[in-house]
């Protein structure tokens, strides 16, 4: 079978072949039709995500398929059954054997693409809006990069959550889109004072941020007191020093969110916030938004739109 990966951390990825794999214990096999790609595959190729695999790694971290076969002790999805799968890796292959357990059987209405992108990025925002920051209604949130990945899934489930919804991102057309998705107010990170501007809308209760950096910085201090500051990723390359004497002055909470971590502490949280997660898909609260869906063959490009911020929701490659 084809397989897009790395040989070694810091290479560039390439494809490759491999044996199609039997599943073990607890696993199931899936024909792979299409993969989600994450700001965390290229950190992954540098070597820099939380979790590092012995290499070869096949790149890919969330993917949706139709299972094939069941290893030894698997009760299930049975075969045929349409699945979306989280995982380390192994997304970007024709096939893929993965744990039973993280695999989501897929909602009739919902495609095959679309399932490839859903659980990281709605998974990441749920889990840091509802189990960490405890987003309440009538609260202001602010997302930073609202228009990526998982920031505007962020500025989705806000606003179903019953917040007032601010929307940072680069530009007017990527603002278009936050605003579409929900957001109440939109800040052009490209031109606007940050600070300034969300100090005008007078300062948020709740900031989601994947970006980090100097966006970090402004939002920060315009941040209300007793706020709540989630921490998700660095997608603007700097990762802040966080001044202590701000937060004691203003009794604001800063927390980070790294979403997979919660498969080896607490999967029963990433199990519920999921299942929500589906309910909302399946009322019509939610809509996911792929800018781009390219065949196999441009694995790298989609790559490539993910490293210069061209894309806006999410990249799903079909293999």
């Amino acid at each position: 079978m084809q397989v897009f990966g790395i040989e070694d951390y810091g290479q560039t990825p390439a494809f490759g072949t491999r044996p199609v794999p039997e599943p073990g214990p607890g696993e199931v096999r899936m024909r792979i039709m299409a993969c989600g790609l994450n700001f965390a595959d290229l950190l992954m190729i540098e070597g820099k995500y939380q979790v590092r695999p012995a290499p070869p790694v096949t790149l890919g971290m969330e993917a949706a398929g139709i299972v094939e076969a069941l290893g030894p002790g698997t009760d299930g999805p049975a075969p045929g059954t349409r699945v979306a799968v989280y995982t380390n890796g192994g997304g970007l292959a024709e096939f893929g054997c993965f744990d039973a357990r993280r695999c989501l059987p897929i909602p009739d209405a919902m495609s095959l693409e679309v399932a490839a992108g859903f659980p990281i990025a709605y998974g990441t925002s749920h889990v840091a809006l509802d189990h960490r920051a405890r987003l309440q209604p009538g609260e202001t949130l602010l997302v930073l990069g609202a228009a990526g990945g998982v920031g505007l899934t962020a500025v989705e489930i806000g606003r179903k959550m019953g917040a007032r919804v601010i929307a940072c991102a680069r530009g007017p057309d990527k603002l278009k889109i936050a605003e579409a998705a929900g957001a109440h107010h939109l800040i052009d990170s490209d031109t606007a004072d940050i600070r300034a501007e969300l100090k005008a809308l007078g300062g948020a209760d709740v900031v989601y941020d994947p970006v980090g950096g100097d966006q970090f910085d402004a939002a920060l201090r315009a941040t209300r007191p007793d706020g709540r500051v989630i921490v998700v990723g660095f997608a603007g390359g700097r990762v802040q020093q966080i001044p202590a004497n701000h937060l004691l002055v203003k009794n604001i909470t800063v927390m980070g969110l790294y979403w997979g971590a919660y498969l080896d502490f607490a999967p029963e949280v990433l199990t519920g916030s999921l299942a929500t997660l589906l309910g909302w898909y399946g009322e019509g609260s939610l809509r996911p938004h792929v800018s781009h869906v390219l065949p196999f063959a441009e694995a790298a490009a989609g790559l490539e739109l993910l490293r210069s911020r061209k894309s806006t929701g999410k990249i799903v490659v079909t293999t």
